[in-house]
Order: structure tokens, then sequence, then C-alpha cells
């Protein structure tokens, strides 16, 4: 654990194909988003510039959670209407150890759907692509990622924020080694 940066996971390398991408050709993707979906059918630089920015996203956030008590982060200028709004509409959802269907299930994605809606215009970029760590205690992996829209991972880590879930990591990145500290 600790500060480090996650690792994109493994599938999403692969698919994305980092290793070959150049600075022009990072950039010209990523100016590329600006542009409508539909203009792109299936381009993989698009999907590269996707990830890419799911990744530095992931990064960024799980560095804040590792080094500031996440009971005192505030991730949206909305953080307390998307918390309730999301309590209210999940009020039972466990998110300590998220279950995939609980968000990717044609069941899930129904009830999902008009939530997110909700944050249209509330929250910029509320539908774009993010990584969601599936349990609260351990960095981005592979086995530990999934896809979420953005306005699912706030919801959800803001939720882990506030109800004490994302306290491990931070308390883990103060106490590297597991160790009690030593008293004077």
């Amino acid at each position: 654990m600790g500060g480090a940066a996650p690792p994109l996971p493994a599938a999403a390398m692969a698919a994305a194909g980092l290793g070959a991408l150049g600075p022009g050709e990072a950039a010209a993707a990523a100016q590329a988003l600006s542009l409508p979906a539909e203009a792109f059918g299936n381009d993989p630089r698009v999907e590269l510039a996707w990830a890419m920015k799911a990744h530095q996203h992931a990064q960024v956030y799980f560095n804040l959670i590792s080094s500031v008590d996440p009971k005192f982060l505030n991730l949206t200028k909305v953080d307390d209407q998307i918390y309730e709004e999301f309590r209210k509409t999940f009020r039972d959802l466990k998110i300590d150890v998220l279950d995939p269907e609980d968000l990717k299930s044609e069941p899930a994605k129904a009830k999902w759907r008009p939530f997110c809606l909700k944050f249209e215009g509330v929250v910029e970029d509320f539908n774009y692509g993010t990584l969601l760590r599936l349990d609260s205690r351990r960095e981005y992996t592979e086995e530990n990622t999934i896809f979420a829209t953005r306005i699912q991972f706030f919801a959800i880590e803001i939720a882990r924020n506030r109800e004490g879930w994302n306290n491990e990591v931070y308390g883990s990145a103060r106490n590297p080694g597991g160790e009690e500290p030593k008293s004077g």
C-alpha cells in the first residue's frame, strides 16, 4: 500500500497499449475527447484517452485518501446533496466491499440510472467513466477495480469517507508496517 501511485489494471493497460503512446498522441487523444461521441465509433485512441484519464483520477484519489484523513475530504461542491440522495436511494447498499452486481446487473442499472441523471448539470462530467475500488481497504489493482460513472464513484466514495470505510487506507499509509506507535 503506502503513498505510491496505483498501477493501471493490467487489462486496461493491455487494451489501451499505454506503452506505445507518445506525448503528442496523448495530447491529440485528449483533445479529441471534446468532439461528439458519434464522430468516433469505437476508436481505440479515444478508449486509450479515457483509460489514461481514469487512471490519473484513480492515482490522485488514492494518494489523497492516503495522505488526508478521509472524514475531512470534500470531493465536490455538492457532497452533502450527493450523500443524502445516495443513502436515500441506496439505503442498504454495502459499500465497504462492493458487489459488482450492485452496479452492473440490469436491476441495479435501473436503480442507478435515475440517481445518476439527478446530477446531470449539477456535477461536472457526472457520467464520465471512472475507476472504482471494490474493497475499500485495498488499493487499485486489476482484481479490485471496476469501471463506474463519475457520479457513482462520488456517491460511493463520499459515503465511504463519511462512514469511515476509507480510514484503513489512511491509517495504513500513516503506519505502513502496521506497527504500534512507540510511546516515549
